[in-house]
């Protein structure tokens, strides 16, 4: 049997399947053969938090995506991205099952507030993160030019801005970093390191992306990709939201950073169903990107089963109504239960899929989902798979109809993969 074991990708664009019930890799391989090479897959892509809500270890996720990819013929390269790592647990549970890609998520470190803060309160807060930013004097008043024309200014407040919101963050990650190195070394197994800076609510700025990478990388850190928070709204299973063509411009400035430090990959979370951004992310990073899927796989699990077994699928909406208000707390969304009301046969459409999960609809940039109801289903999937009922009916309509779940996540994801060679 060939060795399929995961391996390092560098800076090869990349793309990665999240797979929350085992049994999506024969749709993602058939995927990836339909939209050609050139992007390189993960299958095998998992955050710790989504291991705890569904019940799995890394073992079983890096198992199921591996046979399931064997099984479907895969035969090429591909990585293994253990996700929003966040202690040094997390790193050696990982590591053992044979992940290489490593995602450290210091966002518990982060102070979310700092873009609010007056300049007294700046001064305020930054006397209580100065130890962990001695890094301060080195950007004081620096300006940094950049490829695309824009100088990015480490003015006083700037760079205490940075000190305040990552400054801990920072040296959390170097320490994690420094873990992983270890761990790996012992293993005596290749590895890389994405940053995972996304989970704030403002914008991640030119000047903390060149503070926390530079630090990062003097460090010693192996880093391949960085996730910044970029502009506009990335909320889960739905298209993105804001102005494509600023975006673009955005992601200009943020990759010339990378490639000045670097180079390194910027990467997109929340990646799922974004397919107006792809072509622009495409074109601003060169091809030095990666991108990060979960839920959409999920739901379309769902929309087998509103297809297979429809009182299953009614059973699960009500459930996970039930469900919404408290699993929605760890997750970026807007869709709220009195506005996205439960499907009814009056209701247009008349399809219960459409209704909840939505069809492919033609935007000026491209095409994507709009429906925020998608939004109920995709942050409740701890509950239903962790509930005995629901998971053993869905697994069941699954396992009994495997050509109808590859074929919809194929057809699903070859869009997102075209959407991104567009840009190529």
């Amino acid at each position: 049997m060939p060795d399929d074991s995961p391996s390092t990708l560098g800076l090869q664009p990349s793309f990665g399947f999240g797979d929350r019930t085992g049994l999506a890799s024969a749709g993602h391989v058939r995927a990836m053969e339909r939209a050609g090479g050139a992007i390189r897959p993960i299958f095998a892509q998992q955050s710790i938090r989504e291991m705890t809500r569904t019940g799995r270890t890394p073992k079983q996720v890096m198992d199921d995506a591996l046979k399931g990819a064997r099984a479907a013929g895969y035969r090429g390269i591909q990585g293994a991205d253990a996700d929003h790592l966040k202690t040094p647990d997390d790193v050696n549970r990982t590591a053992e099952a044979g992940f290489v890609f490593f995602t450290i998520d210091p966002s518990e470190h982060v102070d979310p507030s700092a873009d609010d803060y007056s300049a007294d309160q700046l001064a305020q807060k930054y006397n209580t993160v100065a130890s962990d930013s001695g890094w301060y004097p080195q950007y004081l008043n620096k300006s940094v030019k950049l490829s695309t024309g824009k100088t990015v200014e480490l003015t006083e407040t700037a760079c205490r801005r940075a000190a305040v919101k990552y400054g801990r963050a920072i040296r959390h990650a170097i320490s994690l970093a420094k873990h992983i190195d270890a761990v790996m070394k012992a293993r005596k197994k290749d590895y890389e390191i994405e940053l995972s800076v996304d989970e704030t609510p403002q914008p991640t700025t030119l000047a903390e992306h060149y503070i926390v990478a530079d630090q990062c990388l003097k460090a010693g850190m192996k880093l391949v990709s960085l996730a910044p928070r970029f502009i506009g709204e990335l909320e889960k299973g739905v298209d993105y939201k804001g102005d494509v063509a600023a975006f673009e411009r955005s992601v200009r400035d943020h990759a010339a950073i990378a490639k000045m430090l670097g180079p390194y990959k910027l990467s997109l979370h929340s990646g799922s169903d974004k397919l107006s951004i792809y072509p622009a992310l495409a074109r601003a990073t060169g091809g030095l990107f990666h991108v990060k899927t979960a839920g959409t796989s999920y739901l379309e699990a769902l929309r087998v089963a509103a297809r297979c077994d429809l009182p299953l699928f009614h059973d699960i909406v009500r459930f996970a109504r039930s469900r919404y208000d408290t699993d929605r707390a760890t997750y970026h969304v807007s869709a709220t239960l009195d506005d996205e009301p439960e499907w009814d046969e009056t209701t247009e459409p008349s399809e219960p899929e459409l209704w909840y999960l939505g069809s492919w609809r033609r935007t000026p940039d491209g095409e994507g989902f709009t429906e925020p109801r998608r939004q109920i289903l995709h942050v409740t999937f701890g509950s239903v798979l962790t509930h005995p009922e629901f998971k053993a009916r869905l697994f069941d309509v699954l396992r009994k109809n495997p050509e109808v779940y590859e074929e919809v996540l194929a057809e699903h994801f070859e869009r997102h993969l075209k959407a991104l060679r567009a840009g190529m």
